[in-house]
């Protein structure tokens, strides 16, 4: 669907130079070209020259790199002939390959070493001559990478040769080369392969052609060798003569070794080029009533064809040999015929003659034209004549017609010669290289335009311009009719077409010698010249804006002039005039224009939008691209500083979608929400992506127009949602035009039955935030849509009854009782209906609930009625027995026991309370009967005792003066005092008290409350030594120096309390010694992880080291290859993605990960939590035993221990200091984490191992409050 626009062309004319041109070569380096003249049999002198385009005067072109004498040393050639002509760059190096057998190089700079190289005269000796053949040198080729030297020689060998010209290998031409390859044809795509019915040519084998060519000679074959090389420089291709009888194709490989020969062809000439892509080779081959271009598999085999479109005198006419170039990147096939050039393009197998550029007959007799691509640029060429030297540079571009609604018809327009192939894809979507319509035009056209209003068609030939009426709007579309054709101006170059509205037709002009630019004006039957461009530079393309008023112009600096219609009062004339509005990169203060480089930058003004677009389209609301990483992009035209760029995240995003590799955009049709995509075989395809149907539903929402945007949420399956939340307040004001609108029952249906509580993500212009719950009022979103719906439906109850049950049904939650009642209504009318609604109702919900709510409103017919559609049946049962059922059935078992206590069904009603554990309300029922209530009590304390809930089963039992019962249950509560007392008054004997009272103890010193556990000791057990030694492992030394003076046993100070106080202490010092040792271990290693973090984040969290990663893997995208990922995707290196045949090994990854983190290994991304967690619980513990340090201190000094007071006591305060110290660093207060903070921000949580470290860094971003420590009061006594 693309057109070759012509952006660029220059012409230089060597009338003064008696050397005719006869080789060029391009610089890519300096994008100059470098131009051999001569030599000719009048002069056996070669001129190098640069040629520099665009200088002030045609001399300063021309820069003189060296001239010398080059007479031929074969005797047999009239003068010597340059064969190939190549330039390095890389050493400013050109080589030349003469007929002769000489290789000579010249170099424009010196060698390392060397002086200054000065221009050379004629015979200073200004070359080297690196090599020579004596046989003489048939043709030459260097190889893409400008490593190896392919030459054929008069001799029939092949010699190759590296950049130093070392011969390293050869091979000769024999006839046994021809045996190498056995071709088998099974006539791929011929006639004679295809079915014509079982009786035609049963018995002959499709595989066997008809006719065998032999490869016989064309009449005008000129025995010419040519060399072409792969794109990879794998192989080379030659073209030669075989025994004067055949044309034979070889390919070699880069060693050396003949790979295949092509199979006989009849008429088959000496030109030759290989496709750089590397899949076919072209070649020509002459018939008698035709010219075809042929191409060849790399084995030899045919491999389809294409005719040349010439008439017959131009067949007779044309006697020299034609020559054929790929371009760099196998876009364009250059077709060199004597006096024009040709631009062929394939798409859908399909070949289009997109270009012919004719060269004028200048003084040197007969004209040869050669093509010399550029080898960077793929649409930049040179042509050059022995006089005169034409460089031309093109653009892909589609003409098509306007994008902006209602006018977005999406005509295409498409240039095969003088063919225009048109199609309103919009109204008929068919595949290239088919057509709408077929305009036959009588030259081959150069560019084409559409109108706005896509009512004309501009087409515009080297000699004139034609205007075609196209009446899109009649059915069926007629075909273009010509309204009237002007001619171009002699002398002046025609280059592109547009319209400036629907009538102004200008066409963009250059002269031919001069390349000065003008812009025409195109009436009926004349050209009139409107204004010569100039102060602007070179002009590149002329193109209208999207909504076609305005025209604008474009250098090749930059520079956009807009097309400024202007008044004339002295003849009242309209003339154009100039205004520049932009330049890129630079800002623009009132329109945006979008401009794309070579390199796939595309801009808006001086904004870099995205650095890898291949092609872009814009309409009144979007910005429409195509990126290299296969996406179709929307952008949301606003301001150019809030142009949001959507990720990489076709699944998150509306604005982004996955298309097929090498897709470009052909046209986009807001109307119908669609856009054409053109696919690199050449074949469309049309999508609706979601960003153009959400943009289509919203603008017919705001218009009111709530049909159009139902049916496009139906078409394309969007979540109705958006109906209401893009405007619900409009949308609740106009419900009733809304249910107008519709009107179909089932629409309506469809649309309550889509409702959710939740924003709907289509309703945002970016769907990047997060859904939340939209309320009106005091009611939900959905409540509020099916009361308003119903208060419409109220007038029409018979039209939409089935949507007043859908109605009900659908709020949340579902009131099932109002869609009961309804279909209850019918049927105490005995209305017909009745039956639909049953069945309607109970397809919208589950049968089974719909029969438990028909019971719960006790309505036994429509029971029975909804009964009908599920398996439950309803026994004739007296009343209370009814009810109780019913209400058991529908769960409500506490409305069930009180039928069973009306019923006075005792023991039915305890083994109901049992069940269901309904003893709360059965103790309400019965608390006026005691008896009744006794027997509650006590099936209430077992079942609280079988329950574990020991407290409540103690104080039941106690409440029944259980007391045996209730002092087990206390005891199983480690209610030591409940307890002991219930034994107490049960009675118990006096030997099960003291074992109760001992396992009380032994339990309490376990849990470390020693102070409980020695008053059993010393009241019940009547233990006084062990009571005392309690107290003293507890640091209640106060109480055990009390109760050994109560008892009036000062013996037990020395032997129980100073040995408690010497235990005591040293079990504290090592308590105290082993915090300072961890606050001096930890503190430093968090600092030094902290740290660690702030510099490498990536590192700090493991990530991934080597970020070469392979560009040419095609993966579909899904959730994990579309998300930049996380710190938790590069810690666990695995994505987040969850199916179920990952569950289990998510779920055991997620505890393999948690104790991990309870570990907290050092080197792990958890070990600063576990760190910090560590220091935060030493704190706590320090606090827990500044108590008991406390009262150590004050025993041991009553016992006279004062040193080791003071020591304790100084350690305690030592810890407490450095605790002090390490709060603010560890705790980081006043300060949040932010790094953890940005690396889990904005990310939804993920689940298995990545969960567990999302919840850790999620724990670690939050402020913590830092723990207080206690101050440790010290004693006046101790100094």
């Amino acid at each position: 669907m693309r057109n070759l626009k012509n952006t660029g062309q220059t012409l230089l004319q060597f009338s003064n130079n008696a050397l005719p041109l006869t080789a060029s070569a391009w610089d890519a380096s300096t994008d100059s070209l470098i131009c051999a003249f001569g030599p000719s049999e009048s002069a056996a002198v070669i001129e190098l020259k640069r040629l520099r385009e665009y200088t002030e005067t045609p001399e300063q072109r021309l820069e003189i790199i060296a001239s010398w004498n080059a007479p031929c040393p074969i005797p047999s050639l009239p003068c010597d002939a340059i064969l190939d002509l190549h330039h390095f760059s890389d050493s400013s190096t050109s080589c030349l390959i003469l007929a002769g057998g000489d290789i000579v190089i010249v170099r424009e700079e010196p060698l390392l070493g060397e002086d200054p190289i000065e221009i050379p005269l004629l015979g200073e000796d200004p070359i080297e001559i690196v090599g020579s053949v004596d046989a003489g040198i048939s043709a030459a080729a260097w190889s893409p990478d400008e490593e190896l030297l392919a030459l054929t020689t008069h001799a029939s060998t092949l010699l190759y040769m590296t950049r130093e010209f070392e011969n390293i290998a050869s091979a000769a031409f024999t006839s046994e080369d021809v045996k190498v390859s056995s071709h088998v044809s099974v006539g791929w795509g011929k006639s004679e392969t295809q079915f014509k019915g079982k009786r035609a040519k049963a018995l002959r084998d499709p595989t066997i052609p008809e006719y065998v060519d032999e490869g016989v000679l064309s009449p005008f074959d000129n025995h010419s060798v040519s060399i072409s090389w792969r794109g990879d420089g794998a192989y080379v291709a030659i073209n030669t003569i075989e025994r004067e009888k055949r044309r034979m194709i070889r390919v070699y490989s880069r060693e050396g070794l003949l790979d295949s020969v092509s199979e006989p062809l009849d008429g088959l000439e000496g030109a030759l080029s290989w496709r750089p892509a590397g899949n076919i080779l072209a070649g020509i081959q002459r018939l008698k009533d035709r010219i075809d271009i042929v191409f060849f598999e790399r084995n030899g085999l045919r491999h389809g064809q294409f005719s040349l479109r010439m008439t017959s005198e131009e067949l007779d006419s044309l006697t020299m040999p034609l020559k054929l170039d790929w371009n760099i990147d196998s876009s364009a096939l250059s077709v060199c015929y004597p006096d024009k050039l040709q631009l062929w393009t394939m798409g859908n197998y399909h070949y289009y003659l997109k270009q012919e550029v004719v060269f004028p007959r200048m003084q040197h007799g007969t004209i040869v034209t050669n093509t010399y691509w550029h080898p960077e640029k793929p649409l930049r060429l040179a042509l050059a004549t022995p006089d005169t030297i034409q460089t031309l540079e093109f653009a892909f571009a589609i003409s098509s017609g306007s994008t902006y609604p209602p006018n977005d018809f999406g005509v295409v327009a498409v240039i095969d010669g003088t063919s225009l192939k048109l199609s309103a894809l919009r109204v008929a979507n068919i595949p290239p290289p088919m057509s709408l319509h077929q305009i036959d035009l009588a030259n081959n056209a150069i560019d084409v335009a559409i109108s706005a209003s896509n009512k004309r068609v501009a087409v515009l030939s080297e000699n004139d311009v034609s205007i075609y009426a196209f009446d899109i709007h009649k059915k069926p579309i007629p075909a273009p009719s010509v309204l009237w054709r002007s001619a171009i101006p002699r002398h002046h170059y025609s280059r592109q077409v547009a319209f400036k509205g629907d009538t102004d037709v200008l066409v963009l002009t250059d002269k031919r010698e001069g390349g000065e630019s003008a812009l025409w004006r195109c009436r009926e039957e004349k050209v009139e010249l409107q204004e010569r461009i100039e102060g602007f530079g070179r002009i590149s393309n002329l193109f209208p804006g999207i909504e076609g008023s305005r025209l604008y112009l474009q250098s090749v600096q930059g520079s956009v002039l807009e097309v400024v219609a202007e008044d004339d009062f002295s003849n009242t004339a309209e003339e154009l005039r100039f205004r520049l509005i932009a330049k890129f990169p630079s800002p623009t203060p009132w329109s945006i224009c979008f401009g794309l480089t070579a390199s796939g930058t595309l801009y808006a003004n001086e904004r870099p939008l995205v650095r890898n677009c291949t092609s872009f389209l814009a309409t009144n609301a979007h910005l429409i691209l195509t990126t290299t990483q296969h996406f179709l992009k929307f952008i949301h035209l606003t301001a150019i500083e809030d142009m949001e760029i959507p990720h990489d995240e076709p699944e998150q995003d509306e604005r982004c979608r996955t298309i097929e590799r090498g897709a470009r955009l052909v046209t986009v049709m807001p109307t119908i929400y669609s856009v054409v995509l053109q696919m690199p075989r050449g074949n469309l395809e049309t999508i609706y992506p979601r960003a153009l149907v959400l943009a289509s539903i919203r603008r017919s929402i705001e218009a009111t127009d709530y049909r159009t945007a139902f049916l496009a949420c139906r078409n394309q399956r969007v979540d109705m949602n958006i109906l209401h939340d893009h405007a619900p307040e409009k949308f609740i004001a106009n419900i009733d035009t809304f249910v107008a609108q519709i009107k179909r029952v089932d629409h309506i249906d469809l649309f309550l039955s889509q409702l959710r509580g939740e924003r709907s993500k289509s309703t945002a212009a970016l769907t990047t935030g997060v859904s939340k719950t939209i309320s009106l009022g005091n009611t939900s979103k959905v409540n509020s849509i099916c009361d308003a719906i119903l208060r419409v439906l109220e007038a029409s109850k018979t039209v939409h009854l089935q949507n007043i049950i859908t109605a009900h049904v659908c709020k949340s939650p579902a009131d099932l009782s109002a869609g009961l009642l309804v279909v209850g209504g019918l049927q105490e009318a005995r209305d017909p209906l009745v039956e639909r609604a049953a069945e309607h109702i109970c397809f919208l919900a589950d049968v089974n609930q719909l029969y438990e709510c028909a019971l719960g409103i006790y309505n036994l017919e429509l029971a029975l009625l909804i009964a009908q559609q599920s398996q439950k049946s309803l026994q004739e049962l007296p009343q209370l027995r009814r009810k109780f059922k019913i209400d058991d059935q529908l769960g409500r078992y506490s409305k069930a026991l009180t039928h069973l206590y009306a019923l006075e069904a005792l023991d039915e009603l305890g083994a109901y309370v049992e069940k269901h554990a309904l003893h709360s309300n059965a103790l309400a029922l019965f608390k006026y009967q005691p008896i009744q209530l006794t027997e509650i009590m006590r099936l209430y304390a077992d079942y609280l005792s079988n329950q574990n809930r020991f407290k409540e089963a103690g104080v039941a039992y106690e409440y029944l003066t259980s007391y045996a019962s209730a002092s087990e249950a206390y005891r199983a509560a480690n209610l030591w005092q409940e307890s002991l007392s219930s034994a107490m008054l049960a009675p118990l004997p006096a030997a099960e008290i003291s074992v109760l009272a001992t396992t009380l103890a032994e339990g309490l010193v376990e849990t470390r409350d020693f102070f409980s556990a020695a008053t059993i000791y010393f009241d019940y057990l009547h233990d006084i030594q062990t009571a005392v030694r309690v107290f003293c492992k507890g640091y209640y030394f106060s109480d055990a120096i009390r109760l050994v003076s109560l008892q009036q046993q000062p013996e037990l100070l020395e032997g129980v309390v100073d040995v408690g106080l010497i235990e005591g202490l040293a079990s504290m010092t090592e308590l105290l010694a082993d915090c300072k040792g961890q606050l001096g271990a930890q503190v430093p290693r968090l600092r030094e992880l902290r740290q660690k973090k702030a510099e490498d984040p990536l590192t700090f969290f493991d990530g991934i080291d080597s970020p070469d990663i392979p560009d040419n893997v095609s993966l579909a995208p899904t959730e994990t290859s579309t998300s930049g990922g996380t710190f938790m995707t590069r810690y666990t290196n695995r994505t987040g993605t969850i199916n179920t045949t990952t569950t289990r090994k998510t779920s055991k990854n997620r505890r393999r990960e948690e104790r991990k983190r309870a570990r907290g290994k050092k080197g792990s991304v958890y070990e600063e939590e576990y760190l910090v967690n560590s220091i935060e619980r030493l704190v706590e513990r320090v606090n827990r035993v500044n108590e008991e340090v406390q009262r150590l201190v004050e025993g041991l000094i009553r016992r006279r221990m004062r040193e080791q007071a003071a020591a304790i006591a100084q350690a305690m305060r030592d810890v407490v200091i450095l605790c002090n110290d390490s709060i603010n660093e560890v705790f980081q207060t006043g300060k949040a984490s932010e790094d953890t903070t940005q690396a889990v921000g904005g990310v939804e949580r993920p689940v298995g191992a990545e969960g567990v470290l999302w919840d850790s860094l999620e724990e670690q971003s939050k402020k913590r409050e830092p723990p207080v420590v206690k101050e440790f009061e010290r004693i006046s006594l101790l100094g």
